[in-house]
């Protein structure tokens, strides 16, 4: 229980380090949904389909290499060059791609139809944020959680600070001072979104780069070699993953009337914003369980703590999943602003799903992630991508966004069933699978209840919610109050 209890511990300094810059990243929505800050639910679903680029060359410029790190951070004997020969290859492979971006971005902009002015700026985040991955990662290694922390929620508090003072203060301010006229435009919120960005990113390098005069630049080519083959079905797996997670916006955006597409996506997006909660949760969750993963592996029988691992994750996901639900429509005003945008709501239960299935399938991939069987890895994200993409294509011109909640949902269900499957055959784990599968039913099949019979029903619906405590609290409360004691 010990070890289970430190667990615990570095997962919630990780939780702040993810959900609290999230919850102030999440403060955008509301603003963006706002009245009058951005010009229409379309301006929106501009933004959200440049964010789902964003998320596509994150994967790309890191190539599998931040896996790649902690894994050979844990086996070699020396610490210093597997962190000096992955700082290089960044480095080089980083401003590759800025050197070839910049340079094709007339190219680039056309291709994916959006304004070269944001492609500008979009290449350029890309590469702080490229530069920032090995320190990040070396502080997750070595154990650093809290300076992770601050730096990361500094970075988002800069960003929020800077969206506000650009969307909200810098049109009065130009009136009274004359000094702000210069940089005060109109027609220009999508710009300010992403200069916001830019800036923060930039300051978050500044307080890494630290790191970069302390690291002893040793390239390793045998090493690096190695690394690669490790990290490349990471890369394959991590593209695949962006395309279930954030391409059928992009999918919404080329298949759908012009006329709609960019309204659909900002509705989509703004009701989707309503599965953070299960988001952040699993994100914080991943965080924490990664290094864990790798360093207790050769202990006494790791395999009894990886299943209870994901027993507490079920337990505590479908909490969250079944009291979103439940006050989804309280949440709705306060996250969603405009009512323009609530026409999507009947996509939340299924995307808090979707995303509750996808953090169990990072619960499930521990096998092929210690046994050095990544291709797996990449195999299981390629079938949900394969799944994604056809469901997609085949029913968005009917169902718009509807059937991108369901392909979602139905890519993270089968990714998780498969390594589940494989898992099973190639690095067994004692997993509860009636108490699992209890908790996952029931709070399923409750959430449905609530949110498509009953919602609005307070009574029934915290009802719900009060049962489902009761038998979490009931099954799990011995094994809560020895984590709880254990020093």
């Amino acid at each position: 229980m010990s070890a289970l209890k430190s667990l615990f511990k570095q997962t919630f300094i990780y939780g702040l380090a993810t959900v609290l810059p999230r919850m102030l990243s999440f403060m955008l929505v509301p603003l963006y949904t706002s009245d009058g800050v951005l010009s229409s639910v379309s301006e929106y679903g501009k933004v959200s389909v440049i964010f789902s680029y964003f998320v596509l060359f994150n994967v790309i410029l890191a190539y599998g290499m931040e896996t790649a790190f902690f894994r050979f951070f844990n086996n070699e004997e020396d610490n210093t060059t597997v962190t000096g020969t992955s700082t290089i290859s960044l480095i080089i492979s980083s401003i590759f791609f800025f050197v070839l971006a910049l340079f094709f971005q007339n190219q680039i902009a056309s291709f994916i139809d959006i304004d070269v002015k944001y492609i500008n700026l979009v290449i350029w985040i890309l590469l702080l944020d490229a530069l920032v991955i090995i320190p990040f990662a070396w502080l997750r290694a070595t154990q650093q959680p809290m300076r992770y922390a601050v730096i990361k929620i500094l970075n988002v508090a800069i960003n929020l600070g800077l969206n506000l003072f650009f969307l909200l203060a810098l049109k009065d301010l130009s009136y009274n001072f004359s000094i702000f006229d210069s940089i005060c435009k109109d027609n220009f919120e999508i710009s300010y979104i992403f200069i916001a960005n830019l800036i923060a990113s930039g300051i978050t390098l500044l307080l890494m780069f630290p790191f970069y005069t302390r690291v002893k630049y040793i390239f390793n080519s045998d090493l690096w070699k190695r690394m690669m083959r490790y990290a490349y079905p990471v890369l394959i797996a991590g593209v695949a993953f962006s395309i279930n997670e954030t391409f059928d916006r992009i999918l919404l955006k080329k298949l759908l009337p012009e006329n709609i597409a960019d309204t659909d996506i900002g509705m989509y997006s703004a009701c989707y914003k309503l599965a953070l909660f299960m988001t952040l949760f699993a994100t914080a969750y991943r965080l924490g369980i990664e290094p864990y993963f790798f360093s207790h592996a050769k202990t006494k029988n790791p395999q009894k703590n990886y299943a209870r691992i994901l027993e507490f994750y079920v337990a505590l996901g479908s909490i969250i999943l079944l009291g979103v639900v439940v006050f989804a429509d309280v949440l709705k005003p306060i996250i969603v602003r405009s009512e323009d945008y609530w026409e999507a709501m009947w996509v939340v239960p299924i995307i808090l799903m979707a995303n509750f299935f996808l953090g169990i399938y990072h619960n499930l991939s521990v096998w092929y992630k210690i046994t050095d069987k990544t291709k797996f890895g990449a195999y299981i994200s390629i079938a949900g991508a394969i799944i994604t993409l056809t469901i997609n294509i085949l029913f968005i011109k009917e169902y718009s966004y509807k059937a991108s909640a369901v392909a979602t949902l139905s890519a993270y269900a089968f990714m998780m069933i498969l390594s589940y499957y494989f898992g099973r055959k190639y690095y067994p784990i004692p997993y509860n699978l009636k108490k699992i599968l209890l908790y996952l039913i029931l709070s399923i099949g409750l959430a449905i209840l609530s949110f498509y019979q009953f919602r609005g029903n307070y009574v029934v619906g915290i009802s719900m919610l009060i049962v489902f405590l009761g038998i979490v609290y009931f099954s799990e409360k011995d094994d809560i109050k020895k984590i709880l004691k254990t020093k």
